[in-house]
């Protein structure tokens, strides 16, 4: 039996994913934040002074998008970025006041998109979704 476009399970999470994107875009929208600008700022929220490879591996991106955030989220004021004395190769980012600020404001915007999100989902389905979600990702990476 040949498959429906709505039948695709990638679709699926494809629409999801625009859903997130497009609803996270909206609440950051007021603080001068793109949503991918917003994950390095969450990283460094929960541990200052994380080099740009860190950040790469982490997000998942190459090292070329996480230069180009950091250097505009260092134009908003946000973070500063500096080589430390033992690898003047490396690129550490840092928050500037301004940048501790503004996660005073967004952490708490980004816990209620949490929470609408998982509305109605119990604690084992979202251990079972992010059980199935790394399976997929296991399944692609394989190929």
């Amino acid at each position: 039996m040949k498959l429906s476009f709505q039948d695709y399970i990638s679709i699926k999470i494809h629409q999801t994913d625009l859903n997130l994107t497009k609803f996270i875009k909206s609440k950051l929208e007021d603080f001068n934040l793109a949503p991918e600008q917003n994950l390095i700022m969450m990283l460094l929220w929960e541990k200052d002074g994380l080099t740009q490879n860190q950040l790469a591996e982490k997000l998942d991106k190459d090292k070329t998008n996480i230069a180009r955030m950091s250097s505009n989220l260092e134009k908003k004021g946000y973070i500063y970025r500096a080589h430390p004395k033992e690898d003047r190769r490396s690129l550490m980012l840092f928050l500037t006041d301004s940048g501790k600020e503004l996660g005073e404001r967004v952490i708490p915007v980004a816990e209620e998109f949490n929470d609408i999100v998982c509305k109605g989902i119990s604690s084992d389905e979202l251990i079972e979704l992010e059980r199935l979600l790394t399976k997929i990702n296991q399944n692609v990476q394989e190929q």
